[in-house]
């Protein structure tokens, strides 16, 4: 597909159906059942490189093809990252309506952002997946699911990964914040667009609002 791997490069994932559908190990066996000319039906194993692309073997294999956009991860791509862009697309586009989707997506983009700057901690993996579970299926629209499903999978899918980036027991303190009194004594306080830039590591900082 699209002249295959860079040279030198082996696969390391798949996601079949656009940033939402559930990724796929390259080294997955997965149990597929297959209709036989006769009417029958058997269970059969095969690699990531034997699933047939279409709706019902993708969703029997765990993902979708949901939109056809077809993402293929070479070895050079580190997980956290990968996860951490898609978060940041779903947290900048959910439109808020929904508490779940507007809180979670950016909780999410928040701790895979953390986790990259070297802040990540022991329990950070457990609470991307309990977020995730708390967004899919409590939202109006598709939306929550979409935001929610990467997630998921890509923690169950490469725990070793997250695991590595979670090695702290506490999570960074918070920078400091302005008191009431200088909040008042100040003549002007400088302020920063939060929605379009929403890392923790700025919300409350001195100088900022």
């Amino acid at each position: 597909m699209a002249g295959g791997l860079k040279p030198g490069r082996k696969l390391k994932a798949i996601i079949p159906g656009g940033s939402s559908a559930k990724v796929l190990r390259a080294d997955e066996r997965l149990k597929l059942k297959v209709k036989q000319p006769d009417g029958s039906v058997i269970e059969r194993e095969i690699s990531i490189n034997d699933i047939p692309m279409d709706f019902d073997s993708l969703a029997a294999a765990g993902s979708m093809a949901g939109s056809g956009g077809v993402i293929v991860l070479d070895d050079s791509r580190d997980m956290v990252w990968v996860l951490n862009n898609i978060n940041e697309f779903y947290a900048h586009e959910s439109c808020g309506q929904c508490t779940p989707c507007r809180e979670g997506s950016l909780w999410m983009k928040k701790i895979t952002d953390r986790m990259l700057r070297g802040g990540g901690v022991i329990e950070d993996p457990h609470t991307l997946k309990t977020i995730g579970d708390n967004i899919a299926g409590r939202t109006i629209c598709a939306f929550g699911e979409a935001c929610a499903w990467p997630t998921q999978s890509f923690v169950e899918k490469f725990p070793e990964e997250f695991a590595a980036r979670a090695q702290k027991p506490l999570p960074p303190a918070l920078p400091p914040e302005y008191t009431p009194g200088e909040l008042i004594d100040e003549e002007s306080i400088s302020t920063v667009p939060l929605a379009h830039d929403p890392g923790w590591e700025k919300a409350g900082a001195k100088g900022t609002i």
